[in-house]
């Protein structure tokens, strides 16, 4: 299943909408959720399907996809979203010559762990506003699979984290790579309004083999990243023990896999965003975004 949230073009002002996208990816079907329910995106679902409470129903006519505005699956995270940082042999590889190299992951040991606040996430079409150049000038793209937790738990086993899946989706995980470096710490660089772009949809864990699908990620319509998530170097049950490891998961909670080589950093010279660039990010069986920074 595809699940989106969305608002109706020809309804300006109305609430949320969760809907289950066709296969053919052309029309949407509302569910009935409470406003409420509806208000916060998937996350309602999600919760009701962790306790296992009756799915709910679509109603209505199909509406057309190119009648709705689609919004972040996940409008309104209920905290920060987990982040692996330098998860890909390919990415490590080529920041190992960066200002990051100190920070080369150790296949052997733990992957870095970061986060992003709710309050950056913003829709799959969405503007990105880039900061003023007294703040930041070095804002650069990351393509990422995101994995969103269904059932939850602490210290779940690499063997049983799979089961804690509900489903998938994109997200660009936008960095000013200026503030990164000078705090040391990730998380002020990685979470400015509008640095986490979501979408288009959750694909539920059933529909999607996520440990062998392509990333690919354009800027300006330049390819610039394409790689296998069977690059990663800590695999999606490793992401999920090691997050649950003395820390409660919930159902809703994001964990951003890490990004492939080809961001703007890694360039000879790095080259960073600019106002009017595009960015758009797809992955197979997933869907894409597309995103212009201004």
């Amino acid at each position: 299943m595809r699940i989106a949230t969305f608002r109706r073009k020809d309804r300006p002002g109305t609430p949320r909408e969760v809907g289950l996208v066709a296969d053919d990816a052309t029309t949407l079907r509302s569910l009935d959720l409470a406003a409420g329910d509806a208000q916060r995106g998937a996350l309602a679902l999600i919760e009701a399907h962790a306790r296992g409470a009756p799915a709910a129903l679509p109603y209505g006519e199909p509406i057309a996809l190119a009648d709705v505005l689609l919004e972040a699956p996940l409008p309104l995270p209920r905290r920060n979203l987990f982040c692996v940082g330098r998860n890909y042999h390919s990415h490590a590889k080529e920041l190992s010559g960066s200002v990051f190299k100190n920070n080369a992951p150790d296949p052997g040991a733990w992957p870095i762990v970061f986060t992003k606040v709710p309050e950056s996430v913003v829709g799959p079409h969405a503007e990105v506003r880039l900061p003023g150049a007294e703040i930041s000038t070095q804002i650069d793209y990351e393509a990422e699979l995101a994995i969103v937790i269904g059932t939850g738990g602490r210290n779940i086993a690499r063997a049983d984290a799979m089961r804690h899946v509900f489903g998938y989706t994109i997200v660009n995980d936008v960095t000013a790579r200026d503030v990164q470096m000078r705090h040391q710490q990730w998380d002020l660089g990685k979470s400015f309004d509008t640095f986490c772009p979501m979408g288009p949809w959750i694909v539920t864990a059933d529909a999607l083999d996520a440990a062998n699908t392509r990333v690919r990620c354009w800027v300006n319509g330049a390819l610039r990243q394409d790689a296998l998530t069977a690059d990663l170097i800590f695999d999606l049950p490793t992401l999920i023990e090691t997050c649950s490891r003395g820390i409660t998961l919930y159902p809703g909670d994001i964990i951003a896999t890490g990004t492939p080589a080809g961001v703007g950093l890694g360039m000879t010279p790095p080259t960073f965003l600019r106002s009017g660039d595009t960015v758009r990010i797809e992955i197979d069986g997933l869907g894409a975004i597309e995103n212009r920074f201004a």
